[in-house]
């Protein structure tokens, strides 16, 4: 086995290693965190394995195994079980400490129009790409979940922190991307996506990020707020 066939196991590695420490040390009540935010990355990630596998079963993606460790997970490698759980913890890390750092900055009703604009792009996108694969399924349940959750008016207190953190976090999730879609470890079957990308990422990458933050953060402050356990 080659050093190379660890590259993405270490990007991962030294990304998780980095959101947990910051989490640690800005966060006061670190436990009281954890046990709110990882059911909402055991779920979010439940979700985002089936929509993977799929993918990956539709030939959608595909991965370069001269990047990989070689273990696989229900037909999945084991990288990208580890993927989901490390951008899961960095975008409610960052989440965490955005509230923490900007407690007093609040600007719902701008975000709500942002939200109903990127609603409607979002919709919008599904339809237009319904004959490809891998775009349609991502923006229709984005748009879905995304209806849901601000029609639902139980996030709108959140939704500032909410862009703040996804704005801070994209930027480590798209160099992470840039990397691994540059060496590659990720083949996209171009066909079935938009074909638009921003240097080597896929603008339905950021999609996918945006989902994943957005159900990782509402299931997060749904526990939180209520404190069921």
């Amino acid at each position: 086995m080659e050093f190379q066939n660890f590259w993405y196991l270490i990007i991962l590695i030294v990304t998780g290693a980095v959101s947990f420490f910051l989490l640690v040390k800005k966060t006061n009540n670190f436990i009281i965190e954890l046990k709110y935010m990882l059911p909402a990355i055991v779920f979010t990630g439940a979700i985002f394995t089936i929509l993977n596998k799929r993918f990956c079963e539709a030939e959608i993606i595909s991965f370069n195994n001269n990047y990989l460790v070689g273990t696989n997970i229900l037909k999945l490698p084991v990288e990208e079980w580890l993927f989901l759980l490390v951008m899961s913890l960095l975008s409610v890390s960052v989440y965490i400490l955005v509230k923490i750092e900007f407690a007093d900055f609040e600007k719902p009703k701008v975000f709500i129009a942002v939200s109903l604009i990127l609603l409607l792009v979002f919709g919008f996108t599904a339809w237009f790409s319904r004959q490809k694969s891998f775009p349609f399924f991502l923006f229709f349940l984005l748009t879905i979940y995304f209806g849901y959750t601000i029609f639902r008016n139980r996030f709108k207190t959140h939704l500032t922190k909410f862009y703040i953190a996804y704005l801070i976090s994209v930027i480590p999730f798209f160099l992470i991307k840039g990397i691994l879609n540059t060496l590659p470890v990720i083949f996209y079957n171009y066909e079935q996506t938009l074909g638009i990308r921003i240097f080597s990422v896929y603008v339905e990458d950021f999609g996918y990020f945006f989902l994943l933050t957005l159900m990782n953060i509402t299931i997060f402050e749904y526990l939180r707020e209520r404190s069921l356990y």
